[in-house]
């Protein structure tokens, strides 16, 4: 009965919170339309009167003037497709992209509470099994801290002046969208290093084979009549290595496209620019959904499943249950058997070898 109780309340919840969104994006929209005809009419009106129509029919229709500087596009008044980058980001992509993220948002906390989250079958042995190093581990939580922040500063660069403007004094928004900014503007090139390392560090982890195929059918055993079978899987499972490989997909288009909007100074033309951030917000929000969807598997959908990350260590059942094929390779080494130390295993290292 309880359960059935919570299924209704977060459906109804859910309901809700689209329906409140539809009509925020609504009214938005026809707040912008004719915010945006009324100043339309007007600059038309000032600028008809100060040059005559001709003229900027002339400037509309592509004709270019004369100027001394040699830069791309100087001779260029008005740029008359960056209307059609403009609609596309302000009329499609921002809707569209608030959309999947909070859709993304509904769908894994209906899993949460229709499906659950997914528990080992056997009780934890308390035997430890090494799986990822200090380095590993460093790498992974600078990369999960500078993706983070510069989703969040991206989104207020893109959603801000919806969510915030409207709740701050002026001064404030204004502190507010500089520092994203500029935060967004020096993290990036960091979170371009730590990606590079990233993937030269667990490219070999993550390449498919046919147990991945299984799993997939399995649907990693988390959902559906296959939900608590764990299926085999080596070190990484097919989901890791999908995540993984979307992850290094869509962070070079995200790197490139940051770095072209970041340093303006190559000779990029307004069309480089408009292209590299269409490029850049939609590898954005594809990278963005993903990782809630990692984040949730991390935090709530898996039993002990933010362990490793954390010490460095997992259980023996976990291991055995999720990782099969992995655990079988490493269970016996010696640094996986009870009683063993980290302090030992430098001590194993640093020993001179026999045949020196």
């Amino acid at each position: 009965m309880t359960k059935r109780i919570q299924r209704w309340l977060t459906v109804l919840v859910t309901a809700l919170m689209v329906a409140f969104s539809v009509q925020v994006m609504a009214n938005e929209a026809t707040t912008t339309t004719s915010s945006e005809q009324l100043g339309e009419s007007m600059v038309k009106q000032e600028v008809i009167g100060f040059a005559g129509a001709d003229y900027w029919r002339a400037v509309k229709d592509g004709e270019k003037g004369y100027t001394t500087s040699g830069w791309p596009e100087h001779d260029v008044l008005i740029s008359v497709p960056g209307q059609t980058w403009y609609i596309l980001k302000e009329k499609w992509m921002s809707p569209l992209g608030a959309m999947a993220i909070f859709g993304s948002l509904v769908m894994v906390t209906l899993a949460y509470f229709v499906v659950g989250p997914l528990k080992l079958s056997k009780p934890k042995t308390g035997r430890k099994i090494q799986r990822w190093s200090r380095m590993d581990r460093a790498l992974h939580w600078s990369l999960a801290f500078t993706f983070l922040t510069l989703g969040f500063s991206g989104l207020t660069l893109v959603y801000g002046k919806n969510f915030i403007k409207p709740i701050v004094p002026t001064e404030v928004w204004g502190w507010i969208i500089y520092a994203a900014k500029q935060y967004h503007n020096y993290m990036g090139p960091l979170f371009a290093i730590i990606l590079l390392f990233v993937v030269v560090k667990w490219w070999r982890k993550s390449i498919f084979n046919k147990v991945d195929i299984d799993w997939f059918k399995k649907m990693g055993g988390m959902v559906g009549k296959h939900k608590g079978s764990h299926p085999k899987a080596g070190f990484s499972n097919g989901g890791e290595k999908a995540l993984f490989w979307l992850l290094a997909f869509f962070g070079v288009f995200i790197v490139v496209s940051g770095f072209v909007l970041d340093f303006p100074i190559f000779g990029q033309t307004r069309r480089h620019m408009e292209l590299s951030n269409l490029v850049h917000m939609i590898s954005a929000l594809i990278l963005i959904c993903g990782f809630i969807f990692h984040i949730y598997i991390g935090l709530f959908g898996m039993e002990a499943g933010l362990d490793g990350m954390v010490t460095g260590e997992v259980d023996e059942t976990w291991a055995r249950e999720h990782h099969s094929e992995w655990y079988e390779e490493v269970k016996d080494l010696p640094e996986n058997q009870p009683g063993y130390s980290e302090s030992q295993q430098h001590e194993v290292k640093s020993k001179p070898s026999s045949n020196a």
